[in-house]
Parts: structure tokens; sequence; C-alpha cells
């Protein structure tokens, strides 16, 4: 029996498919239209199995579909544009448009000796200016609509490769390429406003089905829409004018509050601008990430600002004033009440810094004399009690009531 000749047959076959433009799409309005696209891969150089392994099941989605009559598009791409070309072109001393044109040759090759179904006439490059200029079109489109705007914020900054990090980017504290420690920095950065659509993004989200929860997570993450309320906490020791707003996802808990935390960017830290010690604190807090893992995993640190809040509803409760780095002004008013029975992160400022720890809530069928909090935070559902008015309703039920009285 004669032996494969790999090189020969495939090269022959693969011949015939590009000249009969077998894997082309056109336009036929008879057969139902499928779209297959995978990950459009950097032009970094070689292809990976892992390249292998995700075209490969694209490309059986793709004939699956064709085979059952659909008219399928399956288009390739480059994702040719940032930081990995940048890195790239400068290791190899080369300018980046020479380096990724010269890797998307060589990776075009490699993948059309696999043999993928893949449409190459439709073929795009995120470098090439006539595909960014229907992008430029895109942005200017959602600029005069409303829904990008630009503003200052915190974003994740690698120090080594001198570049923003998106939260996924950042492992353990470090950059997923540099491996070098993160730090917050203050940019002027591009935001778009999907707070208009949140609720529509939610409401499809659950829609989704056989979708993995941690995926929906992330997604309900980044939408981030938070139900709450606003409170209102006076300064005792400041002007008469001076108050804190605070925004709290659980209003329920407001008597178990034993201290006011603030962002290092709220307008009240403006007033320790000249303070030595505030100033360390604050490049403390430079040297730690903007993402959620980053700050659950960092010490809790605070500066003492020497001043009180009135409790709300106690006036004889007097809340002392930190600033906190855990605390960002991006999120809500840039300020929280910290309630250490019932938030692990604000346990652990407590503990460090001795302050009150009051349960608030207390599981059901359990005895209100025996419920202690030690070293972990109760988070459940569950009764109130040590709060006045509020004592003996569910979470819900205190919830809605406090939301009711502070608006």
């Amino acid at each position: 029996m004669e032996r494969y000749n790999i090189k020969n047959i495939e090269e022959k076959w693969q011949d015939i498919w590009s000249s009969k433009k077998i894997d082309s799409a056109f336009l036929n309005k008879k057969k139902k239209k499928f779209y297959c696209l995978e990950m459009f891969p950097y032009p970094s150089g070689k292809i990976h199995m892992g390249h292998v392994r995700n075209y490969t099941i694209g490309d059986v989605l793709a004939r699956y579909k064709r085979l059952r009559g659909y008219n399928v598009l399956h288009p390739m791409g480059w994702d040719s544009f940032g930081l990995p070309a940048e890195n790239a072109a400068r290791e190899n001393n080369l300018h980046p448009k020479e380096w990724t044109k010269k890797n998307i040759e060589t990776m075009k090759k490699q993948l059309k000796l696999l043999g993928l179904s893949l449409d190459w006439d439709r073929e795009i490059s995120t470098c090439d200016p006539e595909y960014y200029k229907h992008q430029q079109e895109f942005f200017l489109e959602l600029f005069k609509k409303k829904l990008v705007y630009k503003k200052d914020t915190y974003v994740n900054w690698d120090p080594a490769e001198q570049t923003v990090l998106a939260n996924e980017q950042v492992i353990d504290g470090k950059g997923w390429r540099s491996g070098v420690t993160v730090e917050r920095k203050k940019l002027s950065q591009w935001f778009f406003n999907i707070k208009k659509f949140s609720q529509n993004l939610l409401d499809e989200l659950e829609k989704l089905k056989n979708w993995p929860e941690k995926v929906k997570l992330m997604q309900k993450n980044w939408i981030g829409k938070s139900y709450g309320c606003e409170i209102n906490f006076k300064i005792s020791n400041g002007k008469k004018s001076d108050k804190i707003t605070v925004f709290t996802t659980r209003p329920d808990t407001i008597f178990g509050a034993s201290f006011i935390a603030l962002s290092v960017d709220h307008p009240i830290a403006k007033n320790f601008e000249k303070n030595q010690d505030f100033l360390s604190f604050k490049l403390e807090c430079s040297k730690m990430g903007t993402t959620e893992e980053a700050l659950a995993n960092a010490e809790k640190i605070g500066f003492d600002t020497n001043l009180f809040a009135k409790h709300p509803f106690n006036s004889k409760i007097k809340l002392p004033v930190y600033i906190a780095n855990f605390v960002l002004m991006d999120y809500g008013t840039g300020a929280i009440f910290g309630c250490p029975a019932h938030d692990q992160r604000d346990l652990d400022f407590a503990i460090k810094y001795k302050l009150k720890i009051l349960p608030v809530v207390k599981p059901n069928n359990v005895n209100t004399a025996e419920f202690v909090i030690k070293k972990e935070a109760f988070t459940g559902d569950g009764i109130l009690f040590n709060s006045e008015f509020l004592n003996s309703l569910t979470v819900n039920q205190a919830m809605e009531k406090i939301i009711k009285v502070v608006t």
C-alpha cells in the first residue's frame, strides 16, 4: 500500500479548494445565515497549540453548519494593534509595521497548512487604516450620542511595560506579561456610558442558557449595577455644613456601623494634602492595583482624620472617619460606612484599628446572646437585632424600611 504523502496530496486539494473558493461566503437569500468567528490571533511570530485548538473548534462548527445547509461566513483577521506587537517589535529591533506584516505572512501560511475552512477573501488586520477608519467613525457616533465620555480614574499601571492593564491582565497583583507588581495610577480614560443600558444588559444576560455561571458573574460585575441608597452623615467636629454622603448596598446594617471610610480622592481628603503622614499613606495606596482581587488581598490600611461623624439615627453615636485604601472614588460616592460584623473587608479593618464590632443581623433560629462575630463576618440572610426600629425584621424588610426613611 502506497504511503500517504501529506505534502503532495494536501497541497493539491488545498489548491483546488482555494481556486474554487469552497470556503468563501456569497450572498444566498435561500439559505439560513451562520456567522462563525474565533478570536483574532496576535501576529506574534508563529502559531502554537493554543491556536490549533481554538481554530479547530471553530472549524468543526463552521463545517457542521455548512453541511446542514447554512450559508456560513467564517472569516479570519489579525489583532495587530497594541502592546503585544509593540513589545515584540522592540525586542527584535524592528519597526512594528515590518514586524507585524512579516508575522502575518508566516502565521497565515501555517494556518493554511491546517486546512481550516476560513474565508481568506475577507481577511482583515486591525492595524490597517481601511479597517480602523470604520472603528473611528463608530466611536465618533457614540461620542455624538453621549455614549462615551472621558474622566480621570485609577488604572492598573505596569511600571515595567509603561502601560495600562485590564483587570484580567493582573494576576496575583502582578502584570500578566512582565511579572512586575502593578501600581494604581490616575490617568484620563475613555468610558462607555453603559448605565443607560445596564438593566437591559442584565435582563438579557439572564436569558442566556448553558453559559457558565462564572462567565455570567464576570459580565454582571462588568455591567456594575448596584442596588442601594445614599445616607448622609454630619461631621460633628467640623463645619456645620460638612457632611459625608455614603452609598450603601446594605442600609439594613446601619446600626452596626462603627466607622466611616473615604477614598484618598474624596473631597475631604484634600484637606490633608499638606500632611506628610497622609502623603506617605497616599503613596502606599498607589502601590496596589485596582482589581477586586487586589483590593481583597491587600492589607487594609487607613489614615485617621481625627474627624467624627454623627450616626444618622442616633446622634449620641460618633463614628471615626478614616481615609482607607480599599475605598474607590469611582464607586458610589467614594465613601462607605463600615459595618465590621457583616462585611469581611470592614471586619479586617476594624480588628486592625481596634474598632467596635456590633452584629445586627443573625441567622434564623440562633440565640441572640450566643451570636458572636470573631474573625469571620456574617454576610448571609437573617433577622435584625441591636437595630432599634429595625429589630425583628428580615434583611429585605429592613432594607426597604431604611430606604423609605432616608429618601
